[in-house]
């Protein structure tokens, strides 16, 4: 027998609240979260996180741990994606059970897939959500968020092939006067990518297509977004592979053709030379 309050399922015959609570951390440091995440966090029976799609960069687990004032389980992509019933939904099926990302909880299809997986079992789920990435972009540079394509993630290289969709993405976002915002990997043996590297894949594929989509092509990147000193530089491709932007987490973004006030603003914010 089960009864719903408030949103929160009720097994009356096990005396338990059940909950899947997803909370996104913001984008820094453990300060990000928002009030109502520490308070879910604080009431939580057991503490998930994973950081293999995003991580706070600004801060530790024993920081985090600290504010929460309860451990925290560290889960890998295998345990995520391949094996949730042996640990997350385990635990929500008699537990209030909450589950951390860095970012926005829902931007990565991974957690959508866990989120779908829980209420196939019955276990009922809560988004709390924190800062994105998608939308720090637009602050931090002066684009405008309504003129952004789909976006793409420039992965490290698979037995050196180079993936071609981030290239073909930004061709299609071209064409439509859209912006590419593109992702770049991480990796657990290869770390983080930089904004030096995924350029420099970029244009590993533009030289063997020979299409012209980044001639003469701007690029902007955008280095520990939500930190104190974050780092914005606009250049053309070719230059800005050569320039230097610091620690990660590093991200991109491929502008079609600008409006007056995003060029502004790249001029002001990101030092772009007319």
């Amino acid at each position: 027998m089960r009864q719903t309050v408030n949103n929160i399922s009720m097994r009356p015959e096990l005396g338990v609240v059940t909950m899947l609570t997803f909370i996104g951390l913001g984008l820094w440091d453990e300060n990000d979260v928002s009030l109502k995440g520490l308070e879910a966090i604080r009431e939580a029976d057991v503490v998930y996180a994973e950081f293999y799609t995003s991580r706070l960069m600004g801060t530790t687990l024993e920081k985090m741990e600290a504010l929460y004032g309860k451990p925290v389980k560290v889960l890998v992509r295998e345990d995520v994606e391949q094996h949730p019933k042996d640990n997350v939904l385990k635990d929500a099926l008699d537990k209030k059970v909450v589950f951390l990302t860095g970012g926005d909880a829902m931007v990565a299809t991974t957690h959508v897939d866990l989120r779908l997986r829980a209420q196939k079992m019955g276990i009922d789920t809560a988004i709390i959500h924190g800062a994105s990435i998608s939308s720090a972009v637009c602050g931090a540079t002066g684009l405008q968020n309504y003129r952004f394509g789909k976006s793409a993630t420039i992965a490290f290289p698979y037995k050196n092939i180079i993936s071609e969709t981030p290239y073909d993405t930004i061709k299609m976002n071209k064409a439509n006067g859209l912006h590419t915002l593109l992702f770049l990997d991480i990796d657990r043996e290869k770390g983080y990518m930089t904004i030096n590297r995924g350029v420099e894949l970029l244009l590993a594929v533009e030289e063997r297509r020979k299409e012209g989509v980044l001639t003469d092509a701007l690029g902007v990147g955008i280095a520990r977004a939500g930190s104190p000193a974050p780092c914005v530089k606009a250049a053309k491709l070719d230059e800005l592979k050569a320039l230097d932007f610091g620690a990660p987490l590093h991200i991109m973004v491929v502008p079609a053709e600008l409006h007056f006030l995003e060029e502004e603003a790249l001029q002001a914010l990101a030092g772009l030379k007319t």
